[in-house]
């Protein structure tokens, strides 16, 4: 687990190296062995949540068959590290492509999602050569776990907003030596790179470009009245997610307090909280509910994981509250047209999808658009050969 901050050791990059007690896997076991479970649901689908028979499936798996040992082994192979930034700790994947001159490039995470969002396009986007490209395609990456995800820091006072940790990425980015470099997001990763980009129109940072698979902005009200069919759709979806989806959202923004006791005191709570946001956001709108059919479970536990084994349940949902709470003093950029080049895929499954020319009006040097043909929420786990492609036609030539 990551040490407390030392003034000493403020500014150094030090090697980070998991191995879980066996005694914490030990308890996890008890207390899979030991769940209370409600009775079953009363409907056939999954407009009550995650189903029974699902979330017994998956503890099943979990005691039976699951083996933590082999991710925090392939964790270790990539190589962590962390650094104290603004008194917290980060971790981060730092993971050295061995082509020389690969350029930077940040990749940051979302809800509920961890470092491992990124785990298929590791291999491609630091060796290309080997999985479909050119040299000059590869890139050096910093995958950062957000301040109160997996083994970064939990924040104990407020002000650990998006717009803050953007500027944590920024002082990472240099402390790892790294002058230009390019960075990418998606659902909170999104915010946290579009503020990257206003900070460095701002101030200058060395940002030379971004890319995105959700782009963080709600349509106007002209926008809105003068919506063609597919932008109407567009609307219709994001409706759809407000009025049957968002509860979640809600729930995090306003107490994340209180559901913080579940997820951190039971794993089928945690399990289930975000087993439930997975199934309804991962694949096209027509797939959603089908979670099994996107990811196996050793996939879907080892996310679980990087919030059970460091309890980082609570404190992730605590970002939430921070959004909506109005944050530090300079986040009020997303209305500002963002001037960094800009590469966006677009997923037919979002709900935050948003046309090309709404896009446009916000980013003003849009480099790549696409729309991927199949995907969700998940975009860089359902579809990582897609948006490999994308995140290399948008900083090709930059």
């Amino acid at each position: 687990m990551p040490a407390e901050p030392e003034e000493s050791n403020a500014n150094a990059i030090t090697p980070f190296t998991l191995d879980i007690p066996q005694s914490d896997l030990d308890d996890l076991r008890s207390r899979l062995l030991r769940t209370r479970w409600p009775d079953p649901e009363t409907v056939s689908d999954t407009s009550q949540g995650a189903r029974s028979d699902k979330m017994r499936a998956l503890v099943d798996h979990w005691i039976h068959r699951y083996d933590w040992r082999r991710i925090e082994a392939r964790l270790n192979e990539w190589g962590q590290c962390t650094t104290v930034i603004d008194g917290l700790t980060i971790h981060v994947l730092h993971v050295r492509s061995r082509v020389e001159g690969a350029r930077p490039l940040v990749l940051t995470h979302g809800w509920p999602g961890s470092v491992l969002e990124f785990r298929h396009v590791i291999g491609p986007l630091t060796d290309p050569e080997a999985h479909g490209g050119v040299a000059g395609d590869a890139f050096d990456l910093i995958i950062p776990s957000l301040p109160g995800f997996g083994f970064s820091g939990r924040p104990t006072r407020t002000g650990w907003d998006r717009m803050r940790t953007a500027r944590a990425w920024a002082v990472l980015v240099r402390r790892l030596g790294y002058v230009n470099w390019f960075a990418h997001g998606g659902d909170v990763g999104a915010f946290v790179t579009a503020d990257l980009a206003a900070i460095e129109a701002r101030e200058g940072i060395g940002l030379r470009g971004i890319h995105l698979n959700e782009t963080p902005f709600a349509p106007t009200e002209d926008e809105i009245r003068d919506a063609d069919a597919q932008e109407r759709q567009m609307l219709r979806e994001g409706e759809q997610y407000g009025d049957r989806l968002s509860g979640y959202f809600h729930e995090m923004t306003t107490h994340p307090q209180t559901i913080g006791f579940s997820l951190s005191d039971s794993p089928v709570g945690l399990a289930s909280w975000i087993y439930t946001m997975v199934q309804d956001m991962a694949g096209s709108h027509s797939e959603h509910g089908d979670l099994e059919k996107f990811f196996t479970l050793d996939e879907l536990i080892d996310n679980i994981m990087l919030y059970w084994l460091p309890n980082t349940g609570a404190s992730a949902a605590r970002m939430y509250w921070e959004a909506a709470s109005g944050g530090t003093a300079d986040a009020g950029t997303l209305e500002d047209p963002v001037t960094v080049p800009t590469g966006v895929s677009i997923m037919p499954g979002s709900y935050g999808r948003r046309s090309r020319r709404w896009i446009e009006r916000r980013y003003t040097d849009l480099v790549h658009f696409s729309e991927v043909s199949r995907g969700g929420h998940f975009a860089m786990l359902e579809q990582p050969e897609a948006l490999v492609n994308d995140v290399r036609a948008t900083f090709r030539h930059l």
